[in-house]
């Protein structure tokens, strides 16, 4: 695919190294000569310094023949200006923007983004995609990634290996033939920074960070035997009350009952606007390092502290303070992927990476053959994804065992109709499968070639 990206900050840089190394035809703008020159040092795309809204811009990069443009400047209305250019003058198929301002994504102008008024056809929101991650977190402990599928039918977890997992030291084969009525494959295994892709014969191992596939059904059943009991979060306090506060504290007040919600904001025109939007929570004007603060807030009956402000520095620091003061789960924003290694040693329960979760949103909308959702992990060293077999697909009717399928991917779950089928090596595969994967990053072309379409043949 030929692809423009208008954007060279994390979230540009990153998309482009991933579309890059799997062979696209990229094309990157900035204005920055700054950001334009590390690309240059670093990934194998062409750049143009320039500003993307400006139609020779856009020309001089390739857009009359382009397949996609992704607009992820910092500013929602250039963005908006590049996809309706795209679209008027050079008639770019996709068209994909980033738009983080609620002005913009209040549902009272829905009609905003038409192809009659602004032509955007994939809107990505990274405050509110990031809010509904933390719900399911919140309302899920136990569980550090949560991603559903195939209609939520199946559910993709991530979950650590502690002193509670009376499991470990078992062969996996061992656990299936346990629990025969469990739907649920682990897919991947972080032991020690690596990534496994675990067959049969391996084991668990304490602080390992295991990645498994299951029918959503059964989620509370597997986390048990994986030795997490921990009760739903109803005592929540969150600290920051920009877009990504506001936007989870109504998401927790639509949707879990009986709930505490108290949100510690800095800026105190912040603070009074969020007070103004929020129906049921309390927000405080002060720091969320204050240890004082924290105590009046209730931090020792706090099922979960989460910090969400503009700092790093803040968020793992009042994220540590937390947990020691007794807070029972902590989620961290963490804009620098840099401190990633520090999550275990600072107790935090969960990293949240705004970077990573944007480029998995732009990600699983171009993906070719039938893959209808994916997403990205570690920088883009794995995905998970959700693929259709169609006809033209080359498994139809074999054996999985009999597939050529690489040994650094894994099927989870078969939803088959409206069963989820927990996939063996005897199973045939049908046209109308839908299949969630784990996959390492160098496996991802043979996975778009074994759901490849008819149009995809080349």
């Amino acid at each position: 695919m030929k692809i423009i990206i208008c954007g060279a900050g994390q979230v540009g840089y990153g998309i482009a190294e991933q579309l890059s190394v799997q062979k696209n035809d990229v094309t990157v703008i900035d204005d920055s000569q700054k950001l334009i020159d590390n690309i240059n040092k670093t990934l194998d795309v062409r750049t143009i310094r320039g500003n993307g809204s400006y139609p020779e811009v856009l020309d001089e990069a390739g857009a009359n023949d382009a397949d996609v443009i992704i607009a992820v400047t910092q500013y929602d209305e250039i963005n908006m200006v590049i996809c309706t250019i795209s679209h008027l003058i050079f008639g770019i198929p996709t068209k994909i923007g980033r738009i983080r301002s609620n002005n913009f994504l209040n549902p009272n102008y829905e009609n905003l983004f038409t192809r009659e008024n602004i032509p955007i056809d994939v809107i990505i929101s990274p405050e509110r995609e990031i809010a509904d991650s933390i719900l399911k977190n919140i309302t899920l402990p136990g569980a550090f990634e949560i991603i559903e599928f195939g209609e939520k039918k199946i559910s993709f977890l991530g979950v650590n290996i502690d002193e509670n997992c009376n499991v470990v030291d078992t062969p996996l084969r061992a656990l299936t033939e346990k629990y025969p009525d469990l739907i649920c494959t682990i897919v991947g295994i972080n032991r020690d920074d690596k990534i496994i892709i675990p067959t049969q014969k391996d084991s668990l191992k304490r602080n390992d960070k295991i990645y498994l596939v299951c029918n959503s059904d059964h989620i509370s059943k597997i986390l048990s035997v994986l030795g997490h009991t921990e009760p739903e979060a109803h005592n929540i306090i969150i600290a920051g009350a920009g877009n990504v506060g506001t936007y989870l504290a109504k998401a927790l007040e639509s949707n879990v009952s009986n709930i505490n919600i108290k949100l510690i904001e800095l800026n105190q025109e912040i603070a009074e606007k969020a007070a103004k939007e929020l129906k049921k929570s309390i927000v405080l004007n002060g720091n969320s390092i204050d240890k004082n603060l924290l105590e009046q807030a209730g931090i020792i009956k706090t099922d979960a502290f989460v910090a969400l402000t503009n700092n790093d520095n803040i968020n793992l620091i009042s994220s540590v303070i937390a947990k020691e003061m007794g807070a029972k789960q902590a989620l961290s924003l963490l804009q620098d992927n840099n401190y990633n290694d520090l999550q275990s040693r600072l107790s935090i329960d969960a990293l949240i990476d705004p970077r990573a979760t944007t480029i998995s949103s732009i990600l699983r909308y171009l993906r070719k053959g039938r893959i209808r959702d994916a997403h990205s992990l570690y920088d883009g060293k794995v995905e998970v994804l959700e693929a259709e077999i169609v006809d033209a697909s080359p498994l139809i009717g074999k054996q999985i065992k009999e597939a050529d399928i690489p040994d650094d991917l894994r099927f989870g779950a078969i939803l088959r109709k409206d069963d989820v089928i927990r996939p063996d090596g005897e199973m045939v595969l049908e046209v109308n499968d839908r299949i969630v994967l784990f996959s390492l990053s160098e496996s991802i072309h043979a996975v778009e070639q074994l759901f490849r379409t008819s149009q995809d043949y080349y």
